[in-house]
């Protein structure tokens, strides 16, 4: 049987992976913020869910993006995920680290011009 009235084997709704909430307790996961697991913070009493992303990133910094993709979760559920688990002390986030922005041409030559001027 397919169609709408076919249910997944498996299948949870967002809204009980999430306890009903739609955003999380904290709004500064971009697709790009790193997800760091601290490994001496205990599982138990972790949703399935929740156990996942420590399980995720214990082996090393993810992206948000990185994370849900994984799991098969829609981002917004996702970044509820983690920030509980950073509430909770589990998981620690950073932005990544931004690139170099490479000087003006201009400063450049009056860096070059003021060295030649010198010598």
């Amino acid at each position: 049987m397919s169609g709408p009235g076919r249910r997944e084997k498996g299948l949870v709704r967002p809204y009980v992976v999430t306890d009903g909430r739609a955003y999380p307790s904290r709004n500064t996961f971009d697709l790009v913020t790193l997800v760091m697991a601290h490994p001496d913070r205990p599982l138990a009493g972790l949703s399935p869910e929740k156990r996942a992303v420590m399980e995720l990133c214990l082996g090393g910094a993810l992206s948000v993006a990185e994370v849900a993709g994984y799991l098969e979760l829609p981002v917004s559920v996702t970044k509820v995920l983690l920030g509980d688990l950073v509430d909770s002390g589990h998981i620690s986030t950073r932005a990544p680290i931004p690139t170099a922005e490479l000087p003006e041409t201009q400063l450049l030559q009056e860096v070059l011009d003021g060295l030649r001027a010198r010598l």
